[in-house]
């Protein structure tokens, strides 16, 4: 290789997904940003060619015993792949983990503030696992370190102005004249038709709490339990995934979850609580936002564990460096964002000494703020001035702005995008003729002419988490933006208490959609019910020939395409069924034609593709919701599994589109889409509030600020320096605000252009 060979990632024939022949050199020790409409091909080249090959080769090193315990995948379809380093992706998805996984045992945090504790903590406790929540020398004995407990919403169980005989309990197996219920009301501890409101103390305290006993009932000696108790026992302790969806509905409904009594949620034992440090306990650590912490632990005067302080400081300013402050180390990572679990990752490897390693992101702008991209370009600078390589995939110019490198990819999506259409720096991206080059200068104006509110949704004193006795009215039959730095209090007032005060809101957000291995775009939204029909019809069998799921499965694979081989601790090893070869339906299934097409051929459609394929109407209507969304580039088989939380979001809206709702609320909807999408995306909000719906948007997208028709920025800033409302008011007086973030970058934005 020549030394140009050797200072770039080259990529030959690249076709990986829908990447039509991709040549391209990468240069390494860089910052390269790709760019490109939603489903053009950028992740494509960035994590399933170059990334995926990188791991590929680097799994190679090891021995064939080794290589058995490791994730085993094919190399990517290219004609060649040089010049690799090793790589490390730092993606969106949910850290997850179970209720003992928090920010500060995720980030190493948690463990260095053992050691100190430890060490430093009086009265001493000798060891760090005396403080550890996840070690039966430190947790609390009554939750186990879990800091809560389950319980039962008594209200949601019961109906107090009912009678048992007119079915006050509200539970499945607990209706009128079943087995559960004649317990009760046949007793004699209560008269069945007096209403629950009219119980005496005794009584309220029979039917909730009794302990076991023997009744007569019809004659029979039965064994009675407390209502509570007996729930407890039969539902709340048992695996919901595990149960019928009806009785999974209704657990969720009745449960709540409190802070365990005996530790406050702390987690830890009166041991591990009574240990300080400067009067303070670990318990009192963990639950302050990170930068405060990290202020107290450089103010704790301990000259002889200065190392250990300085290490456990100098990570609590890297989450605060990152935009990150505003947590706390005991906030549990499944409730994490995807945003701010990227950058969670991210904190492991800032003070990393590698060095000459290829950095694969995924817009590590999400859930970031105009005011807190700038903290995130500082870092990937930091890793690139280090010597690595860092590739971005990216929609943000801010982001786009220090890149040395762009990569475009398109023009469109799915089958017409995976090409380059622009390679170079900024100036000359502007001036190419592409999408994004285009919407690089044009923006949305601010607007001027809003909609006047049909009445309002008040909301009075909300005090949830860091919101400091908000008071504050939603106007109804407008779009309202909800807006403010990362941490303001944005997702905890509207998707925390309001939903609480007014019944049957829609919310739309990114979480993940429940469903199996099996679940894809076309039985999530109900299209494949229809799509098997017309199979069954057009050639007279049964509709269940064409269910992957059921009669038409691959007996090999079981109807999922793939073999799943369980690694132990690793993650599940998937390969491509050698029967079917992926398709994931016997061969005489595959034979029926509808139009000349096989189910398989159906379910590998694009969206906007299968538009232009199907005359079904209840398909052409789904059709139609998912590529307004901007999703049209999905297959109708694409796992469900495989979906960004934008992605999953918009699958969401789409099945919405059918059915408005009265009031809707969206979390970040702008996540994942190319600037021309979130055009399109405004013009959606739109439709729905001009059916009559009231619309809610928490965003941080400045296109859809200026679209708004009421805007409530929150702040000033994250954590307990937020928590207030600091704006409300059109798009155009927010632009004219004082001490307003939002209202700053928005006037810099119209101000530019």
């Amino acid at each position: 290789m020549t030394n140009r060979e050797h200072d770039t990632i080259r990529i030959r024939g690249g076709r990986e997904n829908n990447l039509q022949g991709v040549d391209i050199d990468i240069p390494k020790h860089q910052i390269t940003v790709f760019t490109g409409v939603s489903g053009s091909g950028k992740s494509s080249l960035a994590f399933d060619t170059i990334a995926a090959e990188s791991q590929r080769l680097l799994n190679e090193t090891h021995t064939a015993f080794v290589q058995n315990f490791l994730p085993q995948a094919s190399q990517p379809d290219a004609d060649s792949l040089t010049g690799m380093t090793a790589s490390i992706v730092v993606d969106q998805q949910p850290m997850g983990g179970n209720s003992r996984s928090t920010v500060g045992t995720a980030t190493d945090a948690y463990s260095m503030l053992r050691r100190v504790y430890a060490r430093a903590g009086v009265p001493g406790l000798g060891s760090p696992r005396a403080f550890s929540f996840n070690d039966p020398t430190g947790m609390c004995p009554v939750c186990e370190g879990i800091g809560s407990v389950d319980d039962v919403d008594i209200d949601a169980l019961v109906d107090r102005t009912k009678s048992l005989r007119e079915g006050a309990i509200d539970f499945p197996n607990f209706q009128v004249d079943s087995w559960y219920w004649k317990v009760y009301a046949e007793s004699g501890l209560f008269d069945p038709d007096a209403p629950l409101s009219s119980f005496t103390d005794a009584q309220w305290n029979d039917l909730l709490h009794r302990a076991e006993g023997k009744v007569a009932v019809s004659g029979m000696n039965l064994t009675y339990e407390g209502l509570l108790p007996k729930i407890k026992r039969l539902y709340l302790s048992k695996d919901r995934e595990s149960m019928q969806a009806h009785a999974r509905a209704a657990v969720e409904r009745i449960s709540v979850r409190r802070p365990c009594d005996e530790c406050g949620g702390s987690r830890l034992n009166a041991a591990a609580r009574g240990s300080l440090i400067a009067g303070t306990s670990i318990a009192d650590c963990a639950t302050m936002q990170v930068s405060s912490l990290a202020t107290f632990i450089r103010g704790v005067d301990l000259p002889e564990y200065g190392p250990l302080l300085d290490d456990l400081a100098t990570r609590l300013e890297s989450l605060d460096r990152i935009g990150l402050g505003y947590l706390s180390l005991s906030r549990e990572t499944s409730s994490l964002s995807g945003g701010e679990s990227q950058r969670v990752k991210m904190v492991r490897h800032l003070g990393s000494a590698l060095t000459d390693v290829t950095y694969v992101f995924d817009e590590p702008s999400v859930g970031l703020h105009p005011h807190d991209i700038h903290r995130m370009n500082e870092l990937l600078v930091a890793l690139r001035d280090k010597g690595n390589t860092v590739l971005v995939v990216e929609h943000k110019p801010e982001v786009m702005a220090i890149a040395d490198h762009l990569v475009d990819m398109g023009p469109g999506a799915g089958s017409a995008g995976g090409r380059i259409v622009y390679e170079g720096d900024l100036a000359g991206l502007r001036a190419s003729g592409t999408l994004t080059g285009q919407h690089l200068s044009n923006h949305q104006r601010l607007k001027r002419d809003v909609r006047t509110p049909t009445g309002s949704l008040p909301i009075t004193g909300a005090s949830l988490y860091n919101l400091q006795d908000v008071s504050v009215e939603i106007p109804t039959g407008v779009l309202t933006v909800v807006t403010g730095v990362a941490g303001s209090g944005k997702s905890s007032l509207i998707r925390g208490v309001l939903p609480r005060l007014v019944p049957g809101i829609v919310v739309v957000d990114q979480a993940s959609t429940r469903g199996s291995r099996r679940s894809n775009s076309a039985t999530y939204t109900g299209m494949l019910d229809h799509i098997r029909k017309a199979f069954a019809t057009a050639n007279k069998v049964k509709a269940a020939l064409f269910s992957a799921n059921s009669e038409g499965a691959c007996p090999e694979c079981h109807g999922l395409g793939v073999i799943y081989t369980d690694l132990g601790n690793l993650e599940p090893m998937a390969t491509p069924c050698e029967l079917c070869g992926g398709r994931r339906y016997t061969d005489a299934v595959l034979e029926y034609r509808l139009r000349g097409k096989s189910i398989a051929d159906v379910l590998d459609l694009s969206v906007i593709e299968a538009r232009d394929y199907f005359t079904e109407k209840p398909v052409v209507a789904t059709l139609a919701a998912m590529d307004d969304v901007g999703i049209g580039y999905l297959t109708l088989g694409q796992p469900l599994s495989t979906l960004s939380g934008g992605e999953r979001q918009r699958l969401k809206l789409a099945i919405e589109l059918g059915s408005p709702a009265d009031v809707y609320v969206l979390d970040e909807p702008t996540t994942g889409l190319h600037m021309s999408d979130v055009d399109r995306l405004i013009g959606l909000l739109d439709r729905f509030v001009d059916a009559g719906s009231t619309v809610v948007v928490i965003e941080h997208n400045l296109d859809v600020v200026s679209r708004a028709d009421h805007v409530i920025d929150l702040g000033p800033g994250a954590g307990s320096d937020g928590g207030r409302i600091v704006f409300e008011g059109p798009p155009t007086a927010l632009a004219g605000a004082t001490g307003s973030l939002t209202g700053e970058y928005l006037a810099r934005r119209h101000a530019a252009a």
